[in-house]
């Protein structure tokens, strides 16, 4: 299983990425394609700071970060390897290592991460692919907590 899940975070890696190219290539900087309307839209936006922009241009900041996050997911990632007990963990924290190294490849190559997702119905901060793993991730560590919580409970 551990080899399926590098695997996998390799594709989601490479997944986001070439999202990320061709939203770059394909919609003019700024600009906005609807793909379900009042839903969804594609928009090419460049962000060199977090969520809502928060920390804009604090481009260390976001390194050491990431650097340190990398750290930690890698370790709990090889501390859980091939626990049945733990595949909650494993599969959640494969999704944040390959988020994470999707926006960290952003950061260093172009100095700013590419978003393109902005849900049309809420008012929310445009996100990419990478954004997504990262959120899966966290949803389903939360999801295994709650079920090991409960587990114990009787």
């Amino acid at each position: 299983m551990f080899i399926i899940l590098i695997v996998a975070i390799c594709l989601l890696i490479l997944a986001d990425q070439l999202i990320k190219l061709w939203v770059a290539a394909s919609i003019p900087l700024g600009a906005t394609h609807e793909l379900i309307p009042n839903v969804i839209s594609l928009t090419n936006l460049r962000n060199s700071g977090a969520a809502w922009s928060i920390l804009e241009g604090q481009q260390w900041f976001f390194t050491l970060v990431t650097i340190i996050a990398i750290g930690t997911l890698g370790y709990f990632f090889w501390r859980y390897r091939n626990d049945r007990d733990n595949r909650g963990y494993e599969i959640g924290l494969a999704f944040m290592l390959a988020g994470t190294f999707g926006n960290f490849i952003d950061r260093v190559h172009n100095g700013y991460v590419i978003d393109m997702f902005q849900l049309d119905f809420i008012n929310f901060p445009i996100f990419n692919f990478a954004d997504l793993c990262l959120t899966v991730g966290v949803i389903i560590i939360l999801i295994t907590i709650i079920r090991d919580d409960q587990a114990e409970k009787f």
